[in-house]
């Protein structure tokens, strides 16, 4: 399977196109909107709620962005969405929210959140709301089993891995060794069979996007790209970029 061309038509916009400043908070509806008035694919992030529905929500806890505290996964989906976004009357969306709301008017990026524990009932929900929804859509996570699971649940659905070149930071420490290992230089490729990579900006150029790009003919997408610099790198490295903080005017 050949990755859409839509894929790397436009730039992405990271959780929809949001500005904190104006209200517009990450991966809440209005961030959706704005991406759709402005033409550009939606990169999301969905998570799993206690009673199995795909929410859209980057993190794995309360609080940063929101009402409430604790972690999500422990909340039912009515629950979660009857929690505002900070400082809004917005609240939370399921995937099938989201995808009532653009309707098939941009493409979808939707990035599986993994707490890498060989989970796979929120790539079944995701299969179960995308069955019903015929607009633009492809899925990815950084947890290549993630990715492996939307190869068998949804054959037929464009998937991606997110990468970097390590795994070190403070972020990953819940993950052992051998799980960060296994990561690495995108080698699960033979396993999962990702149809496009997203790599970290700041890591770019590395090894294992470029064999991906021009000997697999993976597209490369880049993230997260927010200063000129960035943008520069995504240009001369990348296929296109999944941005935020700013407005591209391609």
């Amino acid at each position: 399977m050949r990755a859409p061309d839509w894929l790397t038509a436009r730039p992405v916009a990271h959780r929809g196109l949001h500005d904190a400043v104006s209200g517009i908070i990450e991966n809440m509806p209005a961030a959706a909107r704005g991406a759709v008035a402005g033409n550009f694919a939606i990169e999301c992030d969905i998570q799993l709620s206690a009673d199995g529905e795909a929410m859209v929500h980057h993190d794995y806890d309360l609080g940063r962005l929101t009402e409430g505290t604790g972690p999500l996964i422990e909340k039912t989906a009515a629950e979660l969405k009857a929690i505002k976004f900070k400082q809004t009357d917005e609240r939370m969306m399921t995937l099938g929210d989201l995808c009532n709301l653009i309707a098939g008017r941009v493409p979808l990026v939707v990035e599986v959140k993994s707490t890498f524990q060989g989970d796979h009932r929120l790539v079944r929900r995701m299969a179960e709301v995308l069955a019903s929804y015929s607009g633009p859509v492809v899925g990815m996570s950084f947890d290549p089993d993630q990715v492996l699971a939307l190869r068998e649940t949804m054959p037929e659905l464009t998937r991606g891995i997110v990468a970097q070149r390590s795994y070190e930071d403070g972020y990953w420490a819940k993950l052992t060794q051998a799980q960060r290992d296994s990561m690495l230089h995108l080698k699960h490729g033979f396993s999962s069979q990702p149809h496009f990579v997203a790599y970290w900006v700041e890591q770019l150029p590395a090894p294992a996007p470029w064999i991906a790009r021009n000997v697999f003919g993976c597209p490369l997408l880049t993230w997260t790209v927010r200063t000129p610099e960035q943008r520069a790198a995504a240009a001369r490295y990348a296929d296109q970029m999944i941005f935020e903080g700013f407005t591209p005017e391609t």
